[in-house]
């Protein structure tokens, strides 16, 4: 991982690399000014590259001529530094700077003097988010490149217009494209419960309110991960996850279904919980065929059906 520290202070350029070598980061860059970290980060060149040179910047508030606050939204304006996460350094008691900063595009902020721990913390937990920023962006090009090769490119052939998700079909066909490799997949069903009896109290229009409001949700807790989410026509969401580990999409699946449960969304009628909920089946699974992809979809669509059908407001696991 590519740290650069951007402090005007030698010592403080020394502390924080010596602490960062120390636990294990050997690729760590310094720079005594916003001026100079501009060249390495190639900001404001209009040959600049695609790719962000850095993992990771560490940088002062309080430095002369340009601050970190005017520095860090700088940076924010290069689209190939926008994921790079960055943290400020300031001193305890600069809150107002530390708002300003946040404001500016920081990712977090820790402060001097600097503590091994907690640096180790922060910075680990930055790189983490790093990761899947980096691991999101490549699954968007992924789909991006195979709806190209779909022919068409008019955006409603392929998005469904009530949820903003691709449609149902189209991610079965990404699932199934001969170019997908083989490796670990997570498929993630989300069916709301009681949706048709909904519908039928509601009128097709409510209960249509209902399902892009959770998608919307469903975006939200997914914007840092490597998804791919698609929406049946009755309602069922499901989120393609390659590279997961199991327990990450257990938590992931779970946060959903307590999240739709948080909306509180009122539910006339119900026999059970008084407001909508929903059902989440994560079936997970080494796979290396398309054959093998598509069953892991299947299985979950089964399995969320079942749970619903169970009583719903619940979650349910496979292993393929």
């Amino acid at each position: 991982m590519r740290i650069l520290v951007i402090d005007d202070s030698e010592d403080g350029r020394d502390v924080a690399e010596a602490m960062l070598i120390a636990a294990g980061y050997e690729d760590v860059q310094t720079s005594d000014s916003a001026a100079d970290a501009y060249q390495i980060l190639a900001v404001g060149h209009s040959t600049a590259a695609k790719v962000s040179p850095v993992d990771l910047i560490l940088m002062d508030i309080m430095m002369p001529e340009i601050d970190g606050i005017e520095a860090c939204a700088r940076i924010r304006g290069e689209p190939h530094l926008m994921d790079v996460p960055i943290i400020m350094v300031t001193l305890l008691d600069d809150v107002d700077s530390l708002a300003n900063a946040f404001v500016a595009g920081a990712t977090d902020y820790i402060t001097k003097p600097l503590k091994r721990v907690e640096l180790h913390a922060r910075v680990r937990s930055a790189l983490k988010l790093k990761s899947e920023l980096d691991r999101r962006r490549a699954r968007e090009r992924e789909l991006l490149e195979f709806l190209a090769t779909l022919g068409d490119r008019r955006t409603s052939h392929w998005i469904d217009e009530g949820t903003g998700l691709i449609i149902g079909e189209v991610a079965e066909a990404y699932l199934t494209a001969e170019n997908q490799g083989g490796g670990d997949l997570s498929v993630i069903a989300l069916g709301l419960d009681r949706l048709e009896a909904l519908r039928q109290i509601l009128g097709d229009a409510a209960a249509a309110n209902i399902v892009s409001r959770v998608a919307r949700l469903v975006r939200a807790a997914t914007a840092t991960v490597g998804v791919v989410a698609g929406a049946y026509r009755n309602g069922t969401i499901v989120l393609i996850v390659p590279e997961l580990p199991r327990q990450r999409a257990l938590d992931l699946g779970e946060a959903l279904r307590a999240a739709v449960s948080d909306l509180r969304i009122a539910e006339p009628e119900a026999t059970c919980a008084d407001h909508a909920t929903a059902s989440v089946a994560v079936v997970t699974g080494r796979v290396d065929s398309s054959v093998e992809r598509i069953h892991l979809l299947t299985r979950a669509m089964a399995a969320v059906s079942r749970a619903a059908a169970e009583g719903g407001d619940r979650i349910v696991s496979e292993a393929a």
